[in-house]
């Protein structure tokens, strides 16, 4: 049937739903995903349709990398060899999150395509964390004649990322001595993204991650990956959270589910 919806043919067919494997967001050590109260995924499920399977990984600094992208890829491997039982189109598997959790869905799929694991659709950076080197200058510069500017930055609300609040993040989740990330921690990291999943990335004008999102999503595309860029001016990481009724955050959720949408249920025809 030409032109038609994936999703109306499927529907019609009763067919399996495509699955979206969701990995919440907070520094890799922070947030729950308990059953019925993980919001974003409750909004993915109303929103696409599909299967929503969002992961209680291993929270650092208690369980340090790899615990928590292991446990991601585990449930990665999870829902694929058991989606007949879960209604699951093994053929439209993605993986999304933000933040950290964008961080986690990049690593993961590094990791499916680097050990021959389930095939994934899509792969859904929502203002990823990517990069361990992330504000690693205003860390380094936080002393001497630069202290009244670092102190000042501490009293900042903690509704607004900085470059040295990401640097906290990742102190808590490598482990103790690691000098580099390796490229499951930190998906910037990687030196070949040839092969990945096609993506969309998000990122914010006042995101001090903005850049590395941005650089990560260039390389995909000279890897010759198929990519989405959105970037959102005038926001910062996270401000959707606080002021979700805003235009500007439901457009930009709009956006980012509306992406989804179109990876999972592609026009066929």
């Amino acid at each position: 049937m030409a032109g038609q919806d994936a999703r109306t043919a499927a529907h019609g067919a009763g067919g399996a739903l495509p699955a979206v494997l969701h990995f919440h967001g907070g520094g890799y050590a922070l947030g729950r995903s308990l059953p019925g109260q993980d919001r974003a995924a409750i909004a993915l499920c109303r929103e696409l349709p599909a299967v929503v399977i969002t992961v209680e990984y291993r929270l650092a600094p208690e369980h340090r990398y790899p615990a928590g992208v292991e446990d991601c890829y585990l449930a990665l491997e999870w829902a694929a060899e058991r989606a007949g039982g879960l209604g699951i189109d093994p053929a439209r598997i993605a993986l999304a999150g933000k933040s950290a959790g964008g961080g986690l869905s990049a690593a993961v799929a590094l990791m499916a395509r680097d050990r021959g694991g389930p095939a994934i659709v899509h792969q859904s950076l929502y203002v990823p964390d990517l990069d361990d080197r992330v504000g690693a200058d205003e860390t380094a510069d936080a002393g001497g004649a630069n202290a009244e500017v670092a102190d000042a930055e501490g009293a900042l609300s903690a509704r607004v990322s900085t470059g040295r609040s990401v640097q906290r993040s990742w102190k808590h989740y490598l482990p103790e001595g690691m000098v580099a990330a390796d490229a499951y921690a930190a998906a910037a990291r990687a030196t070949d993204l040839s092969g990945l999943p096609p993506a969309y990335v998000l990122v914010c004008d006042l995101d001090p991650m903005r850049d590395a999102g941005l650089a990560y999503a260039r390389r995909l595309m000279d890897a010759g990956v198929p990519v989405t860029v959105r970037n959102v001016p005038g926001a910062w990481h996270g401000f959707e959270l606080f002021a979700p009724e805003t235009r500007v955050a439901k457009e930009m959720t709009a956006h980012w589910t509306g992406q989804l949408r179109a990876a999972l249920y592609p026009v066929v025809g």
